[in-house]
């Protein structure tokens, strides 16, 4: 396939100075892995996306610990976190509880559908947007209407 999917570990070896990346996190492995596919598919093989899905043990939730590693790997611009239900925002916020200031002031999490807004900020992070742009993409599509 034409571009990279990681399950954490180096969201810096694909980005350098380029494009921001996303970080999906969901309590489901399947979720995040088929999302992932999917926007890598629209935006295309340069923005780096990285996912945490399912517990410890493959189980359903959301591991803090891979959260926070997935966090630590971003590169570049930043990147856009999105996350799909509850202990998931709270593990993400957690993580970047535990960051350093410089490290957490180039990750935002924001409050959006989980695929809507990935693909959103997929496909604004592959045309080289700021990170604040792609972060206001992935949050409009809140508002997009389906019918």
């Amino acid at each position: 396939m034409a571009f990279d999917i990681v399950e954490c570990p180096t969201m810096a070896s694909s980005n350098g100075d380029g494009f921001v990346g996303l970080v999906i996190v969901s309590h489901s492995a399947a979720i995040a892995s088929g999302l992932a596919e999917l926007v890598a598919q629209v935006a295309g093989p340069d923005v780096p996306i990285v996912t945490v899905g399912g517990g410890p043990g493959g189980t359903l939730g959301t591991d803090g610990g891979r959260v926070l590693e997935a966090l630590r790997t971003v590169d570049g611009p930043g990147a856009v976190v999105l996350a799909d239900l509850g202990s998931s925002l709270l593990s993400v916020r957690a993580a970047l509880a535990e960051l350093d200031p410089i490290e957490a002031q180039r990750i935002v999490l924001v409050d959006a559908p989980l695929v809507e807004g990935a693909i959103a900020a997929g496909v604004t992070a592959s045309t080289g947007a700021s990170l604040t742009d792609v972060a206001g993409a992935a949050g409009e599509a809140r508002d997009v209407r389906k019918l």
